[in-house]
């Protein structure tokens, strides 16, 4: 427990170190809690419509202004926090998961069961990951669930790549020929020691990944194959001001903006992060 504590203070110290890190990961905090408590931050509800104000610009009673339904675009961001930061969080866990599993055991295991996942992972690699997802999404249907399944079944080899890596490297070190010289099973060995100490690059990839996940998901929504309307979600809220960016930018330019600083806030953390966790960085 004390070593534990003693690592989490030096990765903390490290990445306090680092100013974009900070500012990507209080960028984040302030998305997690617009998400969070949207119903109470949310001026409006993001469905309320006014056609009497359709289009109108920033105001003391719509700061962000009025979309062409009369929906204040504030309140749509707000809630269109929680809809993008949730669809790419489950994508990103689900192609974690996987891609750790299945990368983990081609690593650990080698032979024809590494030959046969990864160049199954090869295949879905060779395709351009927001074409596959268009591809899926088209295929099944613009649903929430569809999105989600798209959008992290083109994420699943990377994680796979990065987790058959670092076992790879696990595999060939001590500790792990001291377990087998005392018997203990391959599955054991692999998810009790190997797998977790190859965590860390698959963290850091994960925070990365949240911030393509989150274009992936406003892409595909901009295309009309993600959330549908009325669900307030940035891509699909971007998608149907383009056509009025010229009388009224201000309904493009929020949810624009919005897509702009999480992503960027993601990048910036995941950057961070691995700066923080590289083991051959020495503490300063």
């Amino acid at each position: 427990m004390k070593n534990w504590f003693c690592s989490v203070r030096i990765i903390y110290r490290r990445l306090r170190k680092n100013r974009l890190a900070v500012v990507g990961f209080w960028i984040i905090v302030a998305f997690i809690f617009t998400a969070l408590f949207a119903p109470w931050i949310a001026p409006y509800d993001p469905s309320e419509q006014d056609l009497l104000a359709s289009l109108e610009g920033p105001s003391v009673a719509h700061p962000m202004g009025v979309d062409f339904f009369g929906r204040d675009i504030l309140s749509r961001v707000i809630w269109g926090t929680r809809v993008s930061l949730t669809i790419a969080l489950m994508a990103v866990a689900i192609s974690a998961i996987v891609g750790a599993l299945l990368g983990s055991l081609a690593g650990f295991y080698g032979g024809i069961l590494d030959e046969v996942i990864m160049r199954i992972m090869d295949v879905f690699l060779a395709i351009p990951s927001i074409l596959l997802a268009i591809a899926i999404v088209a295929a099944l249907g613009p649903r929430t669930s569809n999105l989600v399944f798209a959008v992290s079944l083109s994420t699943i080899p990377e994680f796979a790549r990065i987790a058959r890596s670092a076992v790879l490297v696990e595999r060939s070190k001590e500790y792990i020929e001291a377990a087998r010289a005392i018997g203990e099973s391959r599955l054991s060995m692999l998810f009790r020691y190997a797998l977790p100490n190859s965590l860390i690059p698959m963290v850091v990839q994960a925070s990365l990944r949240m911030a393509t996940a989150i274009l992936s998901v406003s892409g595909l929504g901009f295309l009309g194959l993600g959330v549908q309307p009325p669900t307030p979600e940035w891509g699909t809220d971007l998608s149907l001001a383009r056509t009025y960016l010229e009388i009224a930018p201000h309904a493009g330019i929020f949810p624009g903006i919005a897509i702009f600083l999480s992503v960027i806030g993601f990048n910036f953390l995941g950057d961070g992060l691995n700066e923080a966790l590289n083991p051959r960085l020495k503490d300063r």
